[in-house]
């Protein structure tokens, strides 16, 4: 998968909350949200076909995800870990733990993911 950029992300996440939408309701929706274009709206989801990431059906110029939400998600993870923390996920983990007090009920639910991986088993 292609890296998205945050024009492209917003196409996708109308189609990860709504599911299948046309390209019309789409830029219905976009337009409200931040106020672009039709032609903004249509532009950027060519992008998206052309990456391969939304898939164009009939009628109605129907947009359908090829990508789900933790596919991109890893891939926004994995970029940032290597770019900001040279690869490392524990110093990326603990940059965000100690940014914030957690509460007991967080750090037990952070044990327990810890001790699933260690159980050879994914979050």
């Amino acid at each position: 998968m292609q890296k998205l950029f945050d024009s492209e992300l917003k196409i996708m996440d109308v189609l990860w909350k709504n599911g299948d939408t046309t390209a019309k309701r789409m830029a219905e929706i976009l337009k409200e949200q931040v106020g672009w274009s039709k032609t903004t709206t249509y532009t950027l989801i060519s992008r998206c076909i052309h990456k391969g990431t939304v898939e164009r059906m009939e009628p109605n110029f129907l947009c359908h995800p090829l990508v789900s939400i933790g596919q991109a998600r890893e891939l926004e993870t994995t970029e940032l870990i290597n770019k900001m923390y040279d690869g490392a996920a524990d110093q990326l983990v603990a940059s965000i733990l100690g940014r914030k007090n957690l509460s007991p009920e967080e750090i037990e639910k952070l044990k327990q993911l810890v001790n699933s991986l260690e159980s050879g088993g994914r979050l």
